[in-house]
């Protein structure tokens, strides 16, 4: 670790810099955000994009010491960006009240992730910190023209930084409670007339925010280490090729698990007789190749991608005192993809976007579960999981036809076509005996991973789905546009790798379809001091997809997937900023849901049968009611530099997190502040910040367990409480 730290020093020290200025956060906030939600043929600005999104760039993710993307998982309306907490790394998004609550890998999310181009195919190893980042797109509905499967919800796009045409550098260093230390240090610049490159490494060593109570330890001690390096080739006046690579790893305890049938869900008190620990790697990259052609005016280009993804570890799931169910796991995957994509314009009023795209992986995973037998010392143990190769295809196209200088009439569709092949081996009680090690493989046992294992379950099915968009955009001046559209999205279909009720079939569950109707407006002041943009939705989601998460003696929790229920969602999001004085920024979010099961197709309570009240139960991940307010204030210090001070409040409400509502996840009001000192050079930056000042208790997730007569009654693994840090910034 401290060769590491030496190399975040040698790349901020080793080349001649022009200095790089970063704006004001008010300036920042101010200037225009450029997206790519819309896959144009260049970025275009964010007013102009006729979708519901909300974006971030360099500056203002700087400014909101963003380290990972829970960092924005408040400040966006009708959206929730958390890692599910069994194991670090692993997201359990949810937006507009669609989410998941599984950290099995075959479970396909409802929000995709996307980083520079290339889609994440599990949801593991996505909520891992993110540093030298250019934007983030936050685009909220089904994108499934454009983007494809898995984005019911919406879709994330991040997009990391690339080297410019002069010498850059900057340097970070930031503490925070806990004894958490980041490193960065980024450079960049021309090697030759043809060829530009960066360097980009971070670390982050976390000595723990929480204690536990078994033992008076410090418990979240963990590691981040990542190495991007970029190359940019011109290759000659019509085309360039970007090379992106990308290696990290991550280690440390496991989750924070608190048993609420002991402790308060409001605090943060835990008690636990397993450290338990996460050790994850990941390899990435991708080639991105662009071409200026004559055919239409128009732009190719092509992004290939590759990534590699190990994560394994242990964890307390009975969450107490007491050895009653500990688990071990481990996840392998790989995966390939390939967008190829032509934008071009056929005379002045036909913009066109059309694609193809490939996508395939493999995906592994093994556990192995140790629960108590009611006999003291004496444990059953169960092993399983699965193999499940995964490859699908698409094309697409969507074209905006310019009726007239105020009317846009965009029309899209996008086919699919994908397979799935599984093996699985149930997770059965296949011996019982003393206390082991969690991750220790029950003697006799075979290697899931390894292929080597009788599978008691083998399957393959394919599917294909069409998913248009229509939709008009009306600009009746330079400063606003109304935008309505009709849509679908698709969820896909598949196999539950963690299968723990022999008498339920691992799959094949069906795809999950929802259609969307929205309308938006978006507004900008003349003067440009005042953004306003609203936008209403309503969808219908037909066989939605669920993890139905149940306690179970037997085997600790069973968790079936299935296509549950038909349901309706709408609901109303406004964003909105104001300039009180060109020094003075207030930001404004708010978000508001409504849900309701139209038809239960499946036993959701757990009572053994289908009826009114199931349908009666709250909608899984829905909370009601978002919003954020934020203050930005620059004030110059004397001929020296610029004070910036910010000031932040969000509001989530509680929201179910399993279908029988009894787990639920806890409502939030979040306040986070930062104060900043830069001199006029803006050649270095030194802040002061706090996050979660009012040390509010949440959770990744809220999992009922069978123990309730010994007062365990949940697994719920807790997030950082109030955070209190200090950074520096130089640039060169």
């Amino acid at each position: 670790m401290q060769g590491f730290r030496l190399a975040v020093l040698v790349v901020a020290c080793a080349l001649p810099f022009t200095h790089v200025h970063a704006q004001r956060a008010s300036e920042a906030l101010l200037e225009e955000v450029l997206v790519t939600a819309q896959k144009k043929s260049s970025a275009e600005e964010i007013q102009d994009t006729s979708i519901a999104i909300t974006a971030y760039g360099a500056d203002q993710l700087e400014a909101l010491k963003v380290r990972d993307l829970k960092g924005l998982s408040y400040s966006m309306p009708n959206v929730a960006l958390e890692d599910v907490g069994t194991t670090k790394g692993t997201a359990n998004f949810a937006i507009r009240g669609l989410g998941v609550n599984s950290s099995i890998p075959s479970i396909d999310p409802t929000v995709g992730v996307f980083v520079d181009g290339m889609y994440l195919g599990i949801n593991g190893g996505v909520v891992f910190d993110m540093f030298d980042l250019e934007g983030i797109e936050v685009l909220r509905g089904p994108q499934g023209v454009l983007f494809g499967r898995n984005v019911t919800g919406g879709a994330v796009l991040v997009r990391t930084r690339l080297p410019g045409e002069e010498f850059v550098g900057s340097a970070k260093f930031a503490v925070e409670t806990g004894l958490n230390r980041y490193y960065s240090a980024s450079v960049s610049g021309p090697m030759t007339d043809k060829l530009k490159a960066k360097l980009a490494v971070y670390l982050n060593e976390d000595e723990g925010w929480h204690d536990n109570e078994f033992g008076d330890d410090s418990h979240g001690d963990a590691r981040t280490r990542l190495i991007r390096p970029v190359f940019v080739i011109d290759l000659d006046e019509y085309s360039d090729l970007i090379l992106r690579f990308e290696r990290g790893d991550a280690e440390g305890d496991g989750p924070a698990a608190q048993n609420r049938g002991r402790f308060d869900r409001d605090d943060f008190k835990f008690s636990i007789n397993e450290t338990g620990y996460f050790d994850n790697y990941w390899n990435q990259g991708i080639v991105e190749y662009a071409r200026d052609v004559d055919f239409l005016e128009g732009r190719i280009t092509n992004i290939a991608g590759f990534r590699h993804y190990n994560s394994q570890g242990v964890s307390d799931i009975d969450a107490s005192s007491s050895t009653l169910f500990h688990a071990g796991f481990e996840t392998q995957q790989e995966q390939v993809s390939n967008e190829f994509r032509f934008n071009g314009r056929i005379g002045e009023v036909i913009d066109l976007t059309a694609g193809l795209y490939y996508f395939d992986q493999e995906v592994k995973y093994q556990e192995n579960r140790q629960v108590t037998a009611g006999i003291p010392g004496i444990f059953a143990y169960f092993y399983g999981g699965g193999i499940q190769d995964h490859d699908t295809w698409g094309a697409f196209a969507s074209v905006d036809y310019l009726l007239s200088e105020k009317l846009t009439l965009t029309a899209g569709w996008r086919f699919s076509q994908e397979s799935k092949d599984a093996k699985i081996r149930t997770l059965e009680r296949n011996l019982i005996g003393p206390n082991m090690q969690p991750d220790e493989i029950p003697p006799g046992q075979c290697d899931v991973i390894g292929g080597d294992c009788a599978f008691d379950f083998k399957d393959d099915k394919s599917w294909s789905n069409i998913t248009p968009k229509v939709g008009v955009t009306w600009t009746p001046n330079d400063q606003m546009q109304i935008y309505s559209f009709l849509t679908k999205g698709f969820r896909s279909g598949g196999y539950n790798l963690r299968n723990t009720d022999p008498s339920f079939s691992p799959g094949p569950f069906d795809e999950e379809t929802q259609n969307s109707f929205e309308v938006g407006v978006k507004y900008d002041s003349p003067d440009n001091r005042a953004r306003l943009n609203v936008a209403a939705f309503y969808n219908q989601i037909k066989d939605m997809q669920r993890e139905v998460n149940l306690p179970s003696g037997g085997s600790g929790v069973v968790q079936i997937i299935r296509n549950t229920a038909d349901a309706e969602i709408m609901g109303v999001e406004l964003e909105g900023r104001y300039a009180v004085l060109p020094n003075l920024i207030v930001n404004l979010s708010v978000g508001y849901v409504e849900g309701e099961y139209r038809e239960v197709k499946f036993d959701l309570n757990g009572d053994n049968v289908v009826n009114g009240q199931d349908g009666e139960l709250d909608l899984p991940r829905l909370a009601p009611l978002t919003g954020s307010l934020g203050i930005i204030y620059d004030q110059n210090v004397g001929d020296f530099g610029f004070i910036t001070a910010q000031a932040s409040y969000s509001h989530r409400d509680e929201a179910a997190y399993t279908d029988n509502n009894r787990g639920t996840l806890n409502d939030a009001n979040m306040v986070d502040a930062t104060i900043s000192l830069s001199p006029n050079s803006e050649a270095w930056t030194v802040s002061v910040y706090g996050k979660n000042l009012r040390d509010e208790a949440t959770e990744g997730g809220d999992t009922q367990l069978p123990f309730g007569a010994l007062g365990v009654t949940s697994f719920s693994p807790l997030n950082k409480g109030r955070v209190v840090g200090a950074e520096f910034k130089v640039r060169f």
